[in-house]
């Protein structure tokens, strides 16, 4: 796997901790609100569904990071990273159009890079 590579799987891993820790422990803060521009009644409501939410994030970077570690890891690669953009793409068509941007966008050039790497 070229560093490129490597770079790219990494800031996506390091964005899904960020996720992580913004949903599961921001949310309901004033910086967890305006970086998701949420009403403080709407944070403290859906507290638990964002924690879940960032869980889910959690798992996505470990299961990158085992890709990365773990020899012949290109399946796990391709499995985590294709989740994560239909999880961008899902996000950007019900939720926000940023997601696309912000999520799905990095995975799919780290697709890609591994792809026409391997």
């Amino acid at each position: 796997m070229s560093i490129l590579t490597t770079i790219a799987i990494s800031i996506v891993i390091i964005l899904h901790v960020l996720f992580l820790v913004l949903e599961m422990f921001f949310w309901n803060t004033l910086f967890g609100r305006k970086t998701f521009g949420l009403k403080e009644d709407y944070a403290r409501q859906s507290a638990t569904l964002a924690a879940n939410q960032g869980l889910y994030n959690g798992f996505l970077a470990a299961g990158l990071l085992w890709g990365l570690v773990s020899t012949g890891g290109f399946d796990a690669l391709i499995f985590f990273l294709s989740c994560i953009i239909i999880a961008g793409i899902y996000g950007a068509l019900t939720a926000k159009r940023s997601i696309l941007f912000l999520q799905a966008l990095p995975a799919a050039i780290a697709m890609a890079l591994l792809i026409l790497n391997n």
